[in-house]
């Protein structure tokens, strides 16, 4: 399944390239499951991110290690893959990319998710949707604060 997810922001881009760090993470990470950060070596490749999602009655572990890393004064494009997934996950595949606009900057949350089973990908995608949709204003209040 595939999730693609633009947010637009008047924020310079060098502002927003600056700030895209695990404080950012913490900032957008959903309200459900609660996250705790575990790890976050940042966004070069080898970097590991590792969270820990808190379902109530029962924490997953999730880790995702920095595959590929681009930047440039247009754009910064990094990918992680997870190594260790929920178990409602079998593979995932995220690239995040900032690129320089004629007013701002843009966001672009660009994943591929697969679960164990087809009919589970269909059931989570308006989850992985909705998880990632709302990131849009919560990165326009983030930066804000930082402009």
């Amino acid at each position: 399944m595939r999730i693609r997810i633009v947010t637009p922001l008047d924020t310079d881009f060098a502002t927003v390239v600056q700030h895209f760090d695990e404080r950012l993470l913490a900032a957008v990470s959903p309200p459900f499951p609660p996250t705790r950060l575990l790890r976050y070596d940042g966004n070069r490749p080898g970097g590991e991110v590792h969270v820990e999602l808190n379902f109530m009655f029962f924490r997953q572990v999730w880790k995702s290690v920095i595959v590929s890393h681009e930047e440039n004064d247009e754009r910064l494009v990094f990918t992680d893959e997870g190594t260790q997934l929920p178990f409602f996950l079998a593979a995932w595949h995220h690239q995040h990319r900032v690129e320089r606009t004629a007013t701002g900057c843009r966001i672009v949350d660009d994943l591929r998710f697969r679960s164990p089973s087809p009919l589970t990908d269909w059931l989570l995608y308006p989850l992985m949707y909705g998880q990632f949709w709302l990131r849009k204003p919560l990165y326009r209040r983030y930066f804000k604060r930082r402009a």
